[in-house]
């Protein structure tokens, strides 16, 4: 079996390595360098207080090969278990809280719903007037994006990836056959490679990808910043990553004392040109940022010098949850995360091993995260645990 890999981000090279590993002849392209672009700039978050249970079920899959990374991959990846803090200002958020530890409860994930005053033990600077309730998981925590991208691609390498930097997929080649679709390779700059499936884990390409293939798919490139700052009050750094949810403000501990904060205030939210953003930070964002900060935790005041920081892209749908399937024959998607596809990664690519070698996958049921959610009527599959 032959199969190509359009991504060489995290997902990307999850997906090279274990379908390699389950005995394909694997291919990876990717336009730049591997891990570059939204993989490297994200906050490396891993956890698994999501509120609903498609997500906490890929958390947990994905948990597996994350507590194992350095015996299996060689690479410490930086793992620090500080949990992860959610904190609630209006009471339906809180009421939405106590709902989703109740699920995460029942799949097995220590998640605790607890008082502000009480979450002032994880972070002893919280401004616990401010918030109604709390959920807290000392199990989650975050790693270097980076170094994950190391490890992985060694092993796709030494699985037999034919890994391709600098190779751009120009077309997704198509076989219209009388009764449907099917997709046979693609075409890149270097000439044409045949498969029999083609993975499209573009991220926040992906869309261009599947049009290529005549489908159409809603992921959307979503700018989203980050910024480093000095705190004016030292930021221990087993505080957990802590997330204002109603104001879309978190922080977490960075190296030597400083923080990494982030969120996203807008009321708008548009589509940018995936290929021509503007990859620096915004000072007036960084601002307002280091504002909802300090109205959470007293870490963060006026005098908190913002040192750098840059802006990525997510690939966001309509409900926040990621397309995971074979769209149409030969073209498997898995892309979409909304921010959340480097914890989910291992999963994913186990996931789409599955779907190209066995047919179906087996790992997660995965049948809620087909496009074909979006042509339906009836409930929304929506993760509100989104910063």
């Amino acid at each position: 079996m032959n199969v190509v890999v359009v991504g060489g981000g995290i997902v990307g090279l999850s997906s090279a390595y274990y379908l390699a590993d389950a005995g394909a002849d694997v291919t990876l392209c990717e336009k730049g360098a591997l891990g570059t672009r939204s993989t490297a700039r994200s906050a490396g978050g891993i956890r698994s207080q999501f509120s609903t249970e498609i997500n906490v079920c890929l958390s947990l899959a994905s948990r597996e090969v994350w507590d194992a990374f350095e015996e299996e991959f060689g690479v410490d990846m930086a793992y620090r278990k500080h949990g992860y803090l959610f904190l609630a200002r209006d009471p339906e958020t809180a009421e939405a809280f106590r709902g989703n530890v109740a699920m995460q409860n029942d799949l097995g994930v220590g998640s605790e719903y607890i008082t502000p005053e009480a979450a002032r033990e994880h972070c002893p600077e919280l401004r616990a007037d401010r918030f109604v309730a709390a959920t807290y998981n000392a199990a989650d925590g975050y790693a270097d994006p980076n170094l994950a991208v190391q490890g992985y691609a060694a092993k796709a390498r030494d699985a037999g990836v034919d890994v391709r930097t600098k190779t751009d997929v120009t077309d997704v080649l198509v076989d219209e056959g009388a009764d449907e679709r099917i997709i046979t390779g693609v075409e890149t700059e270097d000439g044409r490679i045949e498969a029999d499936f083609v993975v499209n884990a573009a991220g926040a390409w992906a869309a261009r990808i599947a049009g290529m293939a005549g489908v159409n798919l809603p992921i959307h490139p979503r700018r989203r910043q980050i910024s480093m700052v000095d705190p004016s009050l030292t930021l221990p750094e087993d505080v957990p990553l802590t997330i204002d949810l109603d104001t879309g403000s978190y922080f977490r501990p960075e190296r030597d004392g400083t923080a990494l904060v982030g969120g996203h205030f807008a009321g708008d939210d548009p589509d940018v040109d995936a290929d021509a953003y503007t990859e620096s930070m915004d000072i007036d964002w960084a601002a307002t940022a280091v504002e909802r900060a300090a109205d959470c935790a007293r870490y963060f005041d006026g005098d908190s010098r913002i040192k750098s920081g840059w802006a990525g892209l997510y690939a966001v749908t309509p409900d926040h949850h990621p397309i995971v399937e074979e769209t149409v024959p030969g073209l498997v998607t898995a892309a979409g995360f909304s921010g959340h596809g480097f914890q989910h990664a291992p999963a994913t690519g186990r996931l789409v091993a599955e779907l190209c070698v066995d047919g179906e996958a087996s790992l997660v049921d995965v049948t809620p995260l087909s496009s074909r959610r979006f042509e339906a009527d009836g409930e929304e599959l929506v993760e509100r645990n989104v910063a």
